[in-house]
């Protein structure tokens, strides 16, 4: 694996199994992701930090959980865009939706804990509440064809929205504090 490639969803369910954690992947991804998207620490203590619970543990070095941090972190900083969702890879829709919109609920929470006062532009406020609008989505009836399409805007609208946010509240500061 490459270090901008994330680890399979397999590895990640089995890392988190054995630490006991009670989130699936695409939460656990979508949780650190919203962390770092709002300025948090690229940490490894995160999963305590980022899970609200001091008394969850540190993954251990070059584990999946690791792994998922350090690529999250390269990812989200690729000047090419190369961030992506950790979403099952199912060919179901329905579950494929399903782990999207448990993404978006995950990356709210990870953002609130990091975002603090800082201001977001018009776009990043308008991509935050297209995040929420997917977090509190239901599936209903499902057209698999369709559905796969639209699935597939989706997934893409959401890397970009979370890049725009992470440029918001990441690379915004820092840049500021580079010139003062």
């Amino acid at each position: 694996m490459s270090e901008t490639e994330l680890p399979a969803w397999a590895d990640v369910a089995t890392a988190a199994d054995r630490l006991e954690l009670a989130s699936t992947p695409a939460e656990l991804h979508g949780a650190l992701c919203g962390w770092l998207a709002a300025g948090g620490a690229d940490q490894p203590g995160w999963i305590a930090t980022v899970m609200a619970d001091p008394g969850l543990p540190t993954p251990a070095p070059g584990d999946a959980l690791d792994q998922l941090r350090t690529t999250s972190a390269k990812q989200l900083g690729d000047a090419d865009f190369g961030f992506e969702l950790l979403l099952p890879d199912d060919d179901d829709v329905q579950v494929r939706a399903g782990g999207l919109f448990a993404w978006c609920r995950a990356f709210l929470g990870g953002f609130g804990l990091a975002v603090g006062d800082k201001a977001l532009s018009e776009d990043g406020q308008e991509a935050l509440g297209d995040l929420a609008n997917l977090a509190a989505a239901r599936i209903e009836e499902v057209d698999p064809e369709q559905d796969e399409e639209s699935l597939t805007e989706i997934e893409e609208y959401l890397r970009m929205a979370v890049l725009l946010l992470h440029a918001d509240c990441a690379l915004g500061p820092r840049s500021r504090q580079r010139l003062h």
